[in-house]
């Protein structure tokens, strides 16, 4: 399994709770795993990225192999994975499950360099701590410019659940600050929700322009801090500059990528349609109706670990039903959700049910989903890395 992030961790115990026999290896360079739900409150201030971090001590006490490298070769005909220590190893099956990586070469003038300047801080770690640094830093009145991308992106709410929590910030310690999100879509995942939990807790204080209004961003300038759409320049105090994104680079160099960037699958047993004996779950995942979530990172692992021991007994491939939840939280004890069940339909997964928070719920079900949503949290985490 390349990979250890929820979907990944989440297959390779699934692996060894269903097949004691099997022998299974985890690719994972990062010796603790820093994960993204939450994150956004650390850039608020509202939490430790500690409390984010992980290790795989668990994973290895399953009888999981750990290998502390990152995969640099992946070579489908022999089987055969490279490491960056010039370590080789055979697999009868590989799981892909490298995540996101950003497609840099789709925003003119933003780069790795750039993004040490204007941080997209959509991987978790160094680059969630500098965004919140740069908060902190900024004076009070200073405009915070997030440029959000055009689907098909990790966690498709999180960019509105930032700007509420950056929101939350600026409202306590620097009031006269203003919040710009320059979006490349017109709609978004739970836009009722977010619009009437700014209006009620940030009036006048987040302005979203969307893709019809000129709200793409076509180029950016780290040395300024400037950021250009389609019909206008911004010049920002603190820019959160999320690109278009694309699987895990391991993904491309195994052939399981195809020209969007990302990984097409079999929905049932997640193989690979590009290269055989390869499966490929969570964010690099092509998987239809899911959004790209932790949640469904795990669902997937489970799903695909079942999916590779039928096939080594010999059996046919059962078809599952994935489930998958998303909370935001908008304000500490304000929070609301998404829940959706999924199923393959005509070679891709579709939603067969979703439901989602009311838009009028009073305070008390925000309050009690923001419970849930650290218990959801503690139990995800649980399932990969406890």
């Amino acid at each position: 399994v390349i990979g250890g992030g929820f979907g990944g961790a989440a297959c390779a115990r699934a692996l060894r709770r269903l097949d004691a026999k099997l022998q299974v290896t985890l690719i994972e360079p990062n010796r603790t795993f820093t994960a993204c739900p939450f994150s956004n409150e650390v850039i608020a201030g509202l939490r430790e990225l500690t409390s984010q971090q992980f290790t795989y001590d668990k994973v290895v006490a399953d009888g999981i192999t750990v290998a502390a490298q990152a995969a640099s070769k992946v070579d489908a005909r022999a089987r055969s994975i490279a490491l960056t220590d010039g370590t080789t190893l055979s697999y009868d099956r590989l799981v892909l499950a490298p995540g996101i990586d950003m497609h840099f070469d789709a925003l003119s003038g933003y780069d790795e360099a750039a993004a040490e300047k204007m941080p997209h801080a959509w991987k978790a770690g160094e680059q969630t701590m500098l965004l919140r640094r740069q908060l902190e830093a900024m004076d009070d009145g200073g405009l915070v410019v997030i440029a959000v991308p055009a689907a098909p992106l990790r966690c498709p709410p999180a960019p509105y659940e930032r700007a509420s929590l950056i929101a939350h910030y600026l409202k306590a310690k620097k009031p006269k600050s203003k919040i710009l999100v320059l979006d490349a879509k017109d709609n978004y995942s739970q836009q009722k929700l977010f619009e009437k939990a700014w209006s009620e807790l940030y009036p006048g204080m987040i302005e979203r322009i969307a893709l019809s209004q000129g709200g793409r961003v076509t180029s950016v300038n780290p040395a300024t801090n400037e950021i250009v759409t389609d019909f206008g320049n911004y010049t920002a105090a603190v820019a959160n500059v999320i690109p278009p994104q694309r699987a895990g680079r391991i993904a491309e160099i195994a052939g399981a990528a195809d020209h969007t960037g990302w990984c097409p699958i079999d929905p049932v047993t997640f193989t690979s349609k590009l290269v055989p004996n390869i499966h490929v779950i969570g964010d690099a995942a092509i998987a239809g109706g899911i959004p790209k979530s932790a949640s469904a990172a795990a669902a997937q692992g489970r799903a695909c670990a079942a999916a590779i021991v039928n096939a080594l007994a010999g059996k046919a491939p059962e078809t599952q039903r994935l489930d998958g939840a998303c909370y935001n939280t908008v304000a500490p004890g304000y929070a609301f959700s998404l829940k959706g069940i999924y199923q393959p339909k005509e070679d891709q997964y579709a939603e067969a049910e979703v439901t989602t928070s009311p838009v009028d719920a009073p305070r008390e079900v925000r309050q009690r989903e923001a419970e849930h949503a650290l218990d959801w949290f503690k139990a995800i985490t649980g399932e990969a890395f406890g």
